[in-house]
């Protein structure tokens, strides 16, 4: 995303220096006089520094922030730009399956994190043009792009082991706290997601599949969409290894947000939804045989996202509460 020009980076500001002597000339530009205008992005300290003479651009990531500083924001800095090194080393460079390139990083910058900039649109903006602006078969083929590159980035990072589903149970422990604490929910709702929990955690299915490599955080602002089947991932530092699910269920609740907060009507996602689990099955020998299992396992972690985006204080209370109970309705499936 372009982002709001705020001005010209100081030259005696250290950033300034950094980005010219450490950072450009993995670029090709080595000028001795360079100078940097700078964009905010709408994610809070992401910023575009686009170089005046030769139009190079970079995004600079700070990891200092109000809940994370000193080493914490450091390690979380180094996090991510190992992630991004680990998955290009998989082959996800270029078209079509890109994973943004890190150029640099620098503790004593605000623990910034500098990576090349992509020009691209967020699966956001094909959502939004599809609810508002009929443009359903692009959103389609954007949700047929990603598939093909959630599917590339699972099967190349597959290992032997087997998934550990008691991390996702932990993980909706974790959000019912945080719903309780916020008095978003009662007592009475955290016992019935607890109770579901439990009767997911019994199902043999859930711990059945092989780990692999999930972006963590796989959210529409997250996936950029150049020309045909392009898609680039940026945002990479919740990366870990998980059941392949994990990703499938964020992208599939967030379409169920999304839709629900525009037209009040919980099924208007679901001919999306569907079509991006399809696609995604059929880069296995055994199409079918890959949706049934799938969607077999989706409605936890797509329960996941929906009480994940209930807690923030952005979302309007009667859509919270939607979301809550949508979540619980996808959890009682079975």
């Amino acid at each position: 995303m372009p982002g709001e020009y705020t001005g010209h980076l100081r030259t005696d500001d250290p950033l300034h220096g950094y980005l010219s002597n450490h950072v450009l000339p993995h670029l090709g530009v080595t000028a001795q006089h360079v100078d940097f205008r700078v964009f905010c992005m709408k994610a809070a300290k992401v910023y575009r520094y686009e170089e005046s003479h030769s139009r190079k651009q970079v995004v600079g990531k700070f990891f200092v922030n109000r809940s994370h500083h000193g080493s914490v924001a450091m390690d979380r800095m180094r996090q991510e730009f190992e992630n991004l090194q680990l998955l290009r080393g998989y082959g996800l460079v270029g078209y079509p399956h890109h994973v943004v390139r890190p150029l640099g990083t620098n503790e004593s910058l605000n623990s910034i994190l500098v990576e090349e900039y992509c020009g691209g649109a967020p699966l956001s903006a094909f959502v939004d043009a599809a609810i508002h602006q009929e443009q359903q078969p692009q959103l389609l083929a954007k949700l047929t792009a990603l598939a093909y590159f959630l599917a590339t980035l699972h099967n190349r990072t597959a290992n032997g082991h087997t998934v550990d589903f008691h991390q996702d149970c932990a993980y909706l422990d974790q959000l019912v706290k945080n719903l309780q604490t916020k008095n978003i929910i009662g007592s009475w709702d955290a016992a019935e997601l607890h109770w579901l929990r439990d009767l997911w955690r019994d199902k043999p299915r859930m711990w059945e599949d092989r780990q692999v490599y999930v972006h963590g955080d796989a959210t529409p602002s997250n996936f950029l969409f150049g020309d045909g089947l392009s898609v680039m991932a940026i945002d990479l530092e919740r990366m870990r290894r998980a059941d392949r699910v994990f990703d499938l269920g964020r992208i599939a609740g967030e379409l169920q947000h999304l839709y629900m907060q525009a037209t009040g009507n919980k099924y208007a996602a679901q001919p999306f939804i569907r079509h991006f689990l399809w696609e995604y099955a059929c880069h296995f020998p055994d199409r079918d045989r890959a949706f049934q299992s799938i969607t077999g396992r989706l409605p936890f972690q797509m329960g996941l996202t929906l009480l994940r985006i209930a807690r923030n204080s952005w979302v309007h209370e009667p859509h919270r509460h939607r979301l809550i109970e949508e979540a619980k309705n996808i959890l009682r499936a079975s």
